[in-house]
Parts: structure tokens; sequence; C-alpha cells
């Protein structure tokens, strides 16, 4: 039985991917493949190169991400993401697809074309950070002579690779939105629109695959704010939990190895 995962955008929130596939690993269910966008696609690379996922999480907490990024001077965003390369390349020290324990697909914008491009060999790092540009903030990335931005802004749940790969297809997705009593302000009004444009496919998609991990209202929590890694975390590994004990299929698979 081939399971895959698919782990979607959504900045800090993404910590949230961590949380999740630890409940996986503790439960013993065991992952074959893996597709993410931006946050999901470095949760992804680095489970993939057989960091255990708390260890990920204090990397994020012990390194601060934000002291590796600068200012993008005479260019149309504000940070380059690219000089986070070295903080990469001390997890990710093969820097290819190749070299990754499991399988992972990445996706990115092409922004030239404004097309949705999915990157599965050749150099990984790069095609992580340029899955992760979001336009405005972080500067494009060029490969291969074609700029490259954030893969949430075509497909922010690309489950596509999985299809027709996987028996049993898991879904973790950070951007749950609750229900709107009230506008706080500007800010609120604009990253709660941002969110309903991504999540605008999500009831489609929930119909493909087998089993779907999204903690209740994490959509609320800025895509920046660093201070809730931890308590991300643990949310999403109690949901992940609950999911797996309410899901036979996964209960099946786990007691089969277990035997």
């Amino acid at each position: 039985m081939k399971i895959g995962i698919v782990l979607s955008g959504g900045g800090i929130r993404g910590i949230a991917h961590l949380g999740v596939l630890k409940a996986l690993q503790d439960k013993g269910v065991k992952i074959a493949m893996i597709t993410g966008t931006s946050a999901g696609a470095i949760a992804g690379a680095l489970f993939a190169n057989d960091i255990p996922p708390y260890e990920a999480l204090k990397i994020f907490i012990g390194t601060k991400l934000l002291k590796f990024i600068r200012p993008a001077f005479r260019s149309p965003a504000l940070l380059n993401l690219e000089t986070a390369y070295p903080l990469f390349k001390a997890y990710l020290p093969h820097d290819s697809f190749s070299g990754l324990k499991i399988p992972l697909t990445v996706t990115a914008t092409d922004f030239n074309e404004g097309k949705l491009v999915y990157f599965s060999e050749g150099d990984l790092i790069r095609k992580v950070l340029a899955s992760s540009c979001i336009p405005g903030v972080f500067n494009p990335i060029m490969i291969e002579g074609k700029f490259y931005v954030d893969g949430g802004v075509l497909n922010n749940f690309p489950i596509q690779p999985l299809q027709n790969t996987c028996d049993v297809i898991i879904g973790s997705s950070c951007n749950h939105l609750p229900l709107l009593d009230k506008f706080r302000n500007m800010k609120h009004v604009i990253e709660r629109a941002a969110l309903l444009s991504i999540n605008h496919d999500m009831d489609e998609k929930r119909k493909l695959i087998d089993v779907l991990i999204e903690p209740k209202s994490l959509g609320e929590t800025s895509i920046f704010d660093v201070k809730k890694a931890e308590e991300i975390f643990w949310i999403a590994h109690e949901e992940a939990l609950n999911q797996i004990a309410k899901n036979k299929e996964l209960l099946g698979l786990v007691e089969k190895k277990k035997a």
C-alpha cells in the first residue's frame, strides 16, 4: 500500500505539517511520496531527507530563518530569499532531489509564462526556495533563464502528482478559516481575502483525498507570526492523531505493519 501526502503552503502555518508528519511517524504510517507548495515544500524537503519533524521544528526556532534573509535592493520585492541558501545547504547537503530518502515534488509558478511547474529532479534547494517566494515579499528566483515565485499563486494544494500513483492520499492543510463575525482591521481583510483565494478549490480537492488533516482556525494566524511555531506544531500533531484514530484504512495499515 503506497501512501502519499500533500502539504499546502501557508507561511509560518506550514509548521503544522511537521506536527502532522510527527503524528504519522509516531503511529507507524510510512509515507512513500510527498508533494508540497511553499512552506509545504520546505517541510517536505526536510522530512524527505530523514530529518525528524520535531528536530526540524527546533532547527527553525533555533536558526531564526529571518536572520538569513536580506533586503532585496533595486528589485521588485522587499527581501531576497536566496540568501537563505547556506542555511538549507547545512541540512540538505546533497542539494538534489535524488539524494532524498522519499520522492518529493514541489511546485512553483513560472512568472514569465504564468503557469504552474512541478519540480522533482535535479538541484533541490533553489527550487524549494522558488516555491516559497511570496510575490512582492521575496524576490523571484531565476532557474534556467526563467523567474519563479510561490507555487501557491496557482496551486496551494498540489495533489495532482500523487493521483494514479498512490493508493492512499493524505492531505495536510494549514489554512482553515473560521466563520467571520467582524472585521478587525484592513490587514485582517487583506489576509482573509488572500486565504479565500488560495482555498477556492479546496472543496473539489477534498473529494480526491482519503484523509484530510486541517487544524481548525489556523488561517487566522499571520504567515509571519514565528512566536506561534511550537504551538502550531502541537495543535497539528493532536489533530493528526485524532484523524488517524478515526480512519479505519490508516489504522489497518498501522496494524498490518506491526504484525
